[in-house]
C-alpha cells in the first residue's frame, strides 16, 4: 500500500526539521502548530536529531546551591534560564531518604540526576530523577550478600551510565557503583529494566598491575581516587592517575583495565609546574592557594577516532603567573608502543588562577579565580575557612580550542568542588525520560 499524502508530508517535515541548525530553532518550530510539535517530540525523531546536533551545555548542578545556568553572553543562556525557572533542582519531589538526610547530586547525565542520601557511609540510598518532568525512581538497596564484606571500602562512588545508541528504550538507565577495597575493586550495576543489582566486575589490584594507589588519594582530606570519571566512546576513565596508570571501565563489556600514564611526552610533562611530581602548590606556600586548586586533575575528552586525548593544566600560581593546557594523545589503534605524544599547547587568558573540573561531551571544564582577589594568609586557617571567592567557570571546545565563560558563582575556599555539567534539549522538547 502506498503511503498516504499526510504520511509523506510528515516525512518531508522530519527531514526539514533535522536540518535546523540548533535545538533552540527546533524548539521555536515545535510551538508553531500541533502537527509540528507531534513530529518534533517523537522519540525516534529526537534520537535522530541528537545524533546530528549534540545537546547544548545549559549549566551545572552542585550539592549546595542547586543549578547554575549558563549566563549571557553564553549562547545557551536563554535556554538555561528557562530550564532554571521550570525545573526543580531542590529535588523536593523525591521522597526523603529513610536516614533523614537530604538528597545530594552525585552525577548528571542525559538530563537525569543521580541522587545519594549522604556523602558519608558505605552503601547509600540512591535515586534517579528528572528535575524537569519531576519524575523519579528510588533504587532498591543492594542485596546483603553483595554489600556485606569483610572490610569497609575506602571509597564508594556512583555514576550514571550513558544511554546506549542502540537502546531503543530511552526510559531505561543503569547506575554503576565503584567500591574500592584494600585488595580489590568491586563494580556494582543496577539496571532499571531488571530492577536488580549485580556485581559486574571484581578484579584485584594486583591483577590490574598495580598496588592499591595511595600516593594521590588524599589531599587536605579530599579523596581523589574516584573523584572524577571522564566518559569517552563507551569507556569511563579515572581522571587522576594511580601511580603510573589510568583506570578504565568499558561499559559495553564491563571489563576493567589500565592505561599507562607514564610514557612518551608524559615523562616530561610530569615535571612541569602544577603536575604531581613538579613544584606543587604546597611547595609554593599556602599563600597562593585558590579554591579547589589542589584538585586540578588531567581530563580525558572525546577526540579523534582511535586516539585517547588528554588535557593537563600547567601553570604558575605566583602573582600574574601564566597557565597553559598541554594537549597530549595516545594512538590506541597503533601496533607500535602506545606512547603519549604532545599535540598542542593552549595558552589561557591571563589575570586568572585556574583549576580543572573534568570533561564531558567534547568539552573541557575549568574554574578560575581572578588575581585581584585577596591572597590567603597561611598563618590564618580560621580566616581562610570563612573566605568566600568569586569563581568563574569556563568550557573549552576540544575541536576548536574556543574558551567560553559559562557562569560565575560565589563559594567557600574549603567547599568540596563537585560540579556536574548539565546538557539537554530545550525544556519544551523534553519528554519524561524515566
Amino acid at each position: 500500500m502506498a503511503p498516504s499524502a499526510s504520511h509523506l508530508v510528515d516525512e518531508l517535515l522530519e527531514e526539514i526539521f533535522l536540518r535546523l541548525p540548533t535545538p533552540a530553532a527546533l524548539a521555536r518550530a515545535s510551538t508553531t502548530s500541533p502537527r509540528f510539535r507531534r513530529i518534533i517530540t517523537d522519540r525516534s525523531f529526537l534520537r535522530r536529531f541528537r545524533k546530528l546536533h549534540p545537546p547544548p551545555l545549559l549549566g551545572f548542578a552542585d550539592e549546595r546551591a542547586g543549578f547554575h545556568p549558563a549566563e549571557a553572553p553564553h549562547s545557551s543562556a536563554p535556554l538555561a534560564r528557562a530550564l532554571a525557572d521550570t525545573a526543580d533542582f531542590t529535588y523536593s519531589f523525591v521522597p526523603k531518604p529513610s536516614n533523614d538526610h537530604s538528597w545530594r547530586p552525585c552525577n548528571v547525565r542525559d538530563g537525569r540526576v543521580l541522587l545519594e542520601s549522604s556523602r558519608y557511609g558505605t552503601f547509600r540510598e540512591l535515586a534517579v530523577c528528572d528535575p524537569l518532568s519531576r519524575r523519579y525512581v528510588l533504587l532498591p538497596p543492594m542485596p546483603e550478600h553483595m554489600s556485606v564484606q569483610e572490610q569497609r571500602p575506602w571509597e564508594f562512588r556512583s555514576i550514571l551510565a550513558p544511554i546506549a545508541e542502540e537502546d531503543e528504550d530511552e526510559t531505561s538507565f543503569k547506575v554503576i557503583c565503584f567500591a574500592d577495597y584494600e585488595t580489590k575493586l568491586d563494580v556494582f550495576v543496577f539496571s532499571s529494566v531488571t530492577r536488580q543489582w549485580c556485581i559486574a566486575a571484581s578484579p584485584s589490584w594486583i591483577s590490574l598491575g598495580a598496588d592499591r594507589p595511595w600516593g594521590l588519594r588524599v589531599v587536605f582530606g579530599e579523596s581523589r581516587g574516584f573523584s572524577c570519571f571522564d566518559y569517552v566512546r563507551g569507556c569511563f576513565y579515572s581522571a587522576s592517575p594511580w601511580k603510573d596508570r589510568l583506570l578504565v571501565l568499558d561499559t559495553r563489556t564491563m571489563e576493567i583495565s589500565t592505561v599507562n600514564d607514564r610514557t612518551g611526552y608524559h615523562m616530561q610533562l610530569r615535571w612541569l609546574p602544577g603536575q604531581a611530581e613538579g613544584v606543587s602548590a604546597r611547595d609554593n606556600g599556602l599563600g597562593r592557594l585558590r579554591p579547589a586548586q589542589v584538585r586540578s586533575l588531567p581530563a580525558i575528552v572525546v577526540g579523534r577516532e582511535g586516539a585517547l586525548e588528554m588535557f593537563s593544566l600547567v601553570g604558575d600560581h605566583s602573582p600574574n603567573g601564566s597557565f597553559h593546557l598541554y594537549h597530549t594523545a595516545q594512538d590506541t589503534n597503533s601496533e607500535s608502543p602506545k606512547e603519549w605524544q604532545l599535540e598542542n599547547i593552549i595558552q589561557l587568558p591571563g589575570q586568572y588562577d585556574y583549576f580543572t573540573l573534568g570533561a564531558a561531551e567534547g568539552f573541557l571544564f575549568l574554574g578560575a579565580t581572578s588575581e585581584d582577589q585577596l591572597d590567603i594568609d597561611e598563618d590564618s586557617p580560621v580566616w581562610l575557612s570563612k573566605t568566600d571567592w568569586d569563581v568563574d567557570y569556563f568550557s573549552l571546545d576540544v575541536k576548536t580550542s574556543e574558551l567560553a565563560k559559562v557562569c560565575r558563582r560565589r563559594r567557600e575556599f574549603f567547599h568540596y568542588e563537585d560540579v556536574y555539567w548539565y546538557f539537554g534539549f530545550p525544556p519544551s522538547l523534553s519528554k519524561p525520560s524515566i
